[in-house]
């Protein structure tokens, strides 16, 4: 019995053996640390990603109002993008925002998001900014200490005007006023103006000047700027033959001048000759041609100066799924574009029920 259990025990012994040590090595793998992995480390990913795609391009500030060919290639721009640039700058376009560029043939969202911090646009050549006529208020207007001198009313510039106590909208109703009584010859005529109240007509009436009608030459009748050729605007005192060109051409991208400031949006034209010339016409905006643009087909509506291609995309989209706008307003608040944009673009958008042709 003694020799049967001993052999018992010896054959339990032997197989527990292989099984501690099974259990020995298990547990120190299941404890040995791993070996890190290149993707362990994610924090480094994104940065490596983002360093590769730096230095991918090779990009350098350049302005598209003056940059040639080779230095907008060298600037990291695409070949055809900026022969795009190019040509549409020679037709009279003056690149006045970054997003402009946007709308240049060949030009993706994927390459405008890489060269819009190197894009740079001249202060010759930006928008100016405007005063905000909805916050400024008569209070506001009163407390503007301005120095008047004598001034002919008939012959007083919207700009003029807008700087001695009326808004720009006032000073151009005035404006097509008197060209439609044929001149402004007393206080009681400037009074009849139905945006010219007593406290604005008595503070301004020791500085205006009449002009009799019987007086005036017909030298000094004006021209409209949104009909004029080349020729009647050439015969004008400050504008040559080129700037004439750039002056029809720029009409012809708007669909025709809104207020005549829009001209000193050319590069051509300085404030020193606009303000020798702009006495001598005046904007029918009778004769704007404007976009319908709850049906205007995208060809017809990114040629447009003042519709850049970020709002181009967002008027495509969102008419769809709404079927149109009736005000500019509802463009404003489903953040179309901004109140600035929308103040430029509005004499040019009709929100009846007509459909575009090409």
């Amino acid at each position: 019995m003694s020799n049967e259990r001993t052999k018992q025990l010896l054959r339990g012994i032997t197989t527990l053996i292989p099984l501690l040590i099974i259990v020995v090595l298990l547990l120190y793998f299941a404890k040995a640390p791993s070996t890190p992995q290149p993707h362990d480390t994610p924090s480094e990913q994104p940065t490596a990603v983002a360093d590769s795609v730096i230095n991918k391009h090779h990009f350098s500030n350049f302005d598209p109002n003056e940059a040639s060919y080779i230095e907008l290639v060298e600037a990291g721009v695409e070949r055809r993008v900026a022969v795009s640039i190019i040509r549409w700058r020679e037709s009279g376009k003056v690149y006045r925002i970054k997003e402009d560029i946007a709308l240049c043939y060949g030009m993706t969202d994927s390459l405008y998001l890489l060269l819009e911090p190197y894009i740079i646009i001249g202060k010759e050549y930006a928008i100016k900014p405007k005063s905000d006529n909805k916050t400024f208020t008569k209070s506001k207007r009163q407390d503007v200490q301005i120095a008047y001198e004598p001034f002919l009313i008939d012959t007083a510039s919207v700009v003029y005007l807008s700087t001695i106590g009326f808004s720009v909208r006032q000073a151009e109703v005035i404006a097509n006023y008197r060209e439609a009584i044929g001149g402004i010859t007393s206080m009681d005529k400037f009074r009849e103006c139905y945006v010219v109240d007593d406290e604005v007509a008595d503070r301004l009436e020791p500085y205006i000047i009449f002009s009799p009608k019987d007086v005036i030459a017909p030298s000094t009748r004006k021209i409209d700027i949104n009909s004029a050729d080349s020729t009647a605007l050439v015969a004008l005192r400050g504008i040559g033959p080129k700037s004439a060109q750039h002056i029809i051409r720029y009409r012809d991208l708007l669909g025709g001048y809104h207020e005549i400031e829009q001209i000193l949006e050319l590069e051509c034209v300085t404030t020193e000759n606009f303000n020798t010339f702009s006495q001598q016409i005046y904007a029918d905006t009778a004769r704007i041609e404007k976009i319908y643009i709850n049906f205007a087909r995208p060809k017809q509506m990114e040629v447009h100066p003042y519709i850049t291609n970020r709002m181009l995309k967002r008027i495509i989209n969102h008419r769809e799924l709404k079927g149109g706008w009736s005000t500019i307003e509802e463009m404003t608040d489903a953040n179309i574009m901004s109140e600035d944009e929308a103040m430029r673009i509005a004499p040019y958008l009709d929100f009846g029920t007509h459909t575009s042709t090409e």
